[in-house]
């Protein structure tokens, strides 16, 4: 399913409901084990890694790093199995000079002097010892992280990768996709090599059915590419971009399995237009609000935030 990752932030078990819940199992298990007049006595320590592990992976990022470990020391031995990390969701920045970010709270509370945006990233993902299945980067990383998920990251279905890592011409990210054999679905934060990286698409990953790219331009080679190499594509995000109307088109007689179709705020074309809500009549859920053949707002979309809201919302 597109949008969706079990960490996105409408699911998060705060810590203090984490406790509640671990309390709760306890306390049953206690009641469970009465055994004629006597009962016995259930601790923390006493309560099953497995089922530890089972809850504290649905916390998230944040409370694993941050809170989790210095509860007590069963809960820190279960912090450190891998299933806790397979679904990593970074906030969006790591390093702002206005911000107290989780990179600087991280630096805090273990003490840690200097540490950059690629060796934070890189710490956390290899938590997951090959584990992870749903990973979003943070801006600020290098092409390094890149080819250290690529390497340590094989199981991957969903991944997001932001403006910093793609905007470079000679990105090497179009060769790191066939390491992503199980990839399902994608977020880019720009459309740089955006022919190139579907292209790499359709020759490795056979599952793949969503896709959003933040900040794109979409003119008749990206649009073609499209239609050639994911003619079976379910969900596919262009909120905020440059598209004119002949190259919708292309895309909406192309892509005939389309679920769901999001050109919201896109310049090129009028939202009312009638041979695009023809053509995209059969969409279950099509969304072209806002969208216009001239910009006659004065505002500016922040195009980097339209890849994050991808996962959140439908």
């Amino acid at each position: 399913m597109f949008f969706t990752l079990r960490t996105s932030p409408v699911n998060l078990l705060s810590i203090e409901y984490t406790i509640l819940i671990l309390s709760s199992t306890l306390a049953t298990r206690t009641i469970l084990g009465i055994s004629g007049i006597e009962m016995e006595e259930r601790k923390w320590e006493d309560l099953e890694c497995d089922c530890l592990v089972n809850v504290l992976g649905r916390v998230g990022m944040e409370s694993l790093l941050l809170d989790v470990p210095f509860v007590c020391k069963s809960w820190y031995k279960a912090s450190l199995d891998p299933s806790c990390w397979k679904h990593l969701v970074f906030p969006k920045d790591l390093d702002s000079e206005r911000d107290f970010t989780l990179l600087d709270r991280f630096k805090e509370k273990y003490k840690i002097e200097n540490c950059s945006v690629d060796a934070f990233t890189k710490f956390v993902v290899g938590r997951s010892h090959g584990n992870c299945t749903g990973l979003f980067l943070p801006n600020g990383c290098t092409e390094e992280v890149a080819k250290y998920v690529a390497d340590e990251c094989p199981a991957l279905t969903a991944l997001l990768l932001p403006s910093d890592i793609l905007r470079c011409e000679s990105s090497i990210v179009p060769t790191l996709i066939g390491k992503w054999e199980h990839l399902e679905n994608l977020w880019l934060g720009s459309s740089e090599n955006l022919v190139n990286i579907i292209t790499q698409i359709s020759l490795a990953c056979n599952k793949f059915s969503g896709l959003c790219v933040s900040s794109a331009t979409i003119q008749e080679e990206e649009a073609s590419a499209i239609v050639t190499n994911l003619p079976n594509i379910k969900y596919l995000i262009l909120r905020g971009a440059w598209i004119d109307f002949e190259d919708l088109v292309i895309i909406l007689q192309g892509c005939k399995n389309l679920v769901h179709l999001d050109v919201r705020d896109c310049l090129g074309f009028d939202f009312d237009d009638e041979k695009v809500l023809e053509l995209a009549s059969n969409i279950k859920t099509f969304k072209c609000e806002g969208s216009m053949l001239v910009d006659y707002d004065d505002g500016v979309i922040d195009h980097d935030d339209l890849v994050y809201e991808g996962y959140i919302s439908s």
